[in-house]
């Protein structure tokens, strides 16, 4: 063994930055010295192969055992044959059984000679053939504690001074092991706070349609009596409720007043998911698993480990995807696509639907099994209509956040306002409220806001007013028979998207961005406009 060689091998593995790849250099950096047939490592890790396991019969401790990791060199008999493959007879070896457990067990080297066989050759047919004459083991070695068994099957012999060039490299390269461990470790955790991070920015953009849950009408007063009970424990809550009700609120609740608060909360909208997409999405892939599959991508429930996970639209949930759904709940454990490998998690899962979920499993479309999984500890998120008491301090909290960044004066909120929003009957709940509000802010004239409300024979009815005599107030101040949102189509929103623009533009001046400009207006940032007036095809005026 050249002392300067090892030297070599010892820089080119101090900067590998992953275990398999500086074990593989130093394997294959050994073998390929003059002298040497085979170099091979085994780590030390938890005993997992003990009923194929050719030396189960000598193993007295099954919690731990040696796993080869990396093997290298070339066969003189048959120089085809693959010395690098880890499945061979010898894949594990029990700790303190033969020479190689033997090292691991006792942290000592050993340095023996062939044509002094004393047992230690399981094949000395083969060591004849290869024409082996000694065998080096190193303990790899950090911090005193011994990680593996670096072993070199030589066929010259190695004299005292190479056996202790060897001794050092060993300690050198069980240092690069710790350090790659600690990189891959580091990176792990990188990666993880980078998809926590990715996905609590997207729950930011959600969360900015709403401050908080705004309201003290004796719905809500239950709802959060409901939310305080629950959220302490880990138990599973459906969310039920209608469209714009803010369930999303409801799940945000949930999580900040639980154990889990300081871990994430992840989201995911199955109803926006692709069907093919939803096994990935839920539980993550390897490299390879599909097409497409360029890198291993771990999945919502890994991401949100410790955490909770937020499934919206639950009752989306593809039917055959609904039962492996139900085995991670009841079990804890899923295996990503692609892979065999069951991967534990720690979740506390918040679902919400606006489905009558018990119907879908009358229909055949909804797992029973699953939906009473699901529905341990409903909680009803009740729609507008039956808490119109909360609508001026809601009306108020949207106002206050659309108008927090205004320059021109902010618009105020008038008691006959008051009395149209109360007297509207909220087909879009919470949702539509907070629209008409927005739209209000961006047209209004001075401190004068505008409502566009659908007209309705209920609000009319609850005003005492006779149909067909009453219309509801347009947005120029007149009389307007213009729908709700909720009941526009996909045109008429784009026309109206483009229309509303143009305005915040003309009452701007043209300006985009800055103090005044469109996009405050709007209470938007610069780039969201540019980006939706780009979408539209829209230029901006000159």
């Amino acid at each position: 063994m050249n002392p300067a060689a090892l030297q070599r091998i010892a820089l080119d593995v101090a900067a590998a930055r992953s275990v398999p790849q500086v074990l593989a250099q130093v394997v294959s950096g050994v073998a390929a010295e003059p002298g040497v047939a085979m170099a091979r490592i085994w780590m030390i890790g938890p005993g997992d192969q003990c009923d194929t396991c050719l030396l189960a019969d000598e193993c007295t401790w099954r919690e731990r055992c040696l796993h080869l990791a990396a093997s290298a060199g070339a066969s003189r008999v048959d120089p085809a044959r693959d010395w690098q493959a880890l499945d061979g007879r010898f894949r594990r070896f029990p700790m303190g059984v033969r020479k190689v457990g033997r090292i691991a067990s006792t942290g000592e080297p050993l340095l023996l000679s062939v044509e002094h066989d004393d047992g230690w050759l399981v094949d000395p047919e083969w060591a004849r053939d290869e024409g082996l004459r000694c065998f080096a083991g190193q303990p790899l070695k950090f911090r005193d504690e011994v990680i593996g068994v670096l072993a070199v099957f030589a066929r010259s012999d190695i004299d005292a001074q190479a056996f202790d060039w060897l001794r050092t490299f060993a300690d050198h390269a069980a240092v690069a092991v710790a350090n790659a461990r600690a990189f891959e470790e580091v990176q792990h955790l990188r990666e993880q706070l980078e998809l926590e991070r990715d996905y609590l920015r997207a729950e930011l953009v959600d969360a900015r349609a709403f401050a908080g849950i705004v309201g003290d009408s004796p719905a809500v007063r239950a709802m959060l009596t409901h939310i305080e009970r629950v959220a302490p424990t880990d138990a599973t809550v459906l969310v039920v409720g209608e469209s714009g009700t803010g369930k999303e609120l409801v799940a945000s609740a949930i999580h900040e007043h639980s154990a889990r608060a300081a871990r994430p909360l992840v989201r995911v909208n199955c109803a926006a998911v692709p069907r093919d997409l939803f096994e990935s999405e839920f539980f993550g892939h390897v490299r390879g698993a599909f097409t497409g599959a360029t890198s291993d991508r771990k999945g919502r429930f890994q991401v949100a480990d410790g955490g909770t996970l937020f499934l919206d639209e639950v009752g989306e949930i593809p039917l055959e995807l609904q039962g492996k759904l139900l085995r991670v709940l009841q079990e804890g454990q899923f295996s990503p696509v692609g892979s065999d490998r069951a991967v534990s998690v720690d979740v506390r899962l918040v679902a919400a639907t606006n489905r009558d979920l018990s119907q879908a499993v009358a229909e055949g479309s909804f797992r029973e099994d699953l939906y009473y999984r699901l529905s341990v500890f409903p909680v009803n998120v009740p729609p507008l209509r039956a808490r119109m008491q909360d609508v001026p301090a809601l009306a108020m909290h949207f106002l206050r956040q659309l108008t927090s960044r205004r320059a021109a004066p902010s618009p105020v909120l008038r008691r006959r306002d008051v009395a149209a929003l109360t007297a509207y009957h909220w087909p879009g709940n919470v949702r539509e409220l907070q629209n008409v509000i927005e739209r209000a802010v961006i047209l209004a004239s001075s401190d004068r806001l505008h409502f566009d409300l659908a007209d309705s024979a209920s609000a009319r009815a609850h005003q005492g007013e006779v149909p067909g005599k009453t219309q509801a107030l347009g947005n120029n101040g007149g009389r307007s028979d213009a729908p709700s949102r909720d009941f526009l189509t996909e045109d008429e929103r784009v026309a109206r998207l483009r229309a509303d623009i143009r305005a915040a533009l003309h009452a701007a001046d043209g300006k985009l961005s800055g103090p005044g400009g469109a996009a405050e207006l709007l209470g938007l940032r610069p780039s969201t406009l540019s980006s939706r007036m780009r979408a539209l095809g829209m230029k901006r005026p000159r």
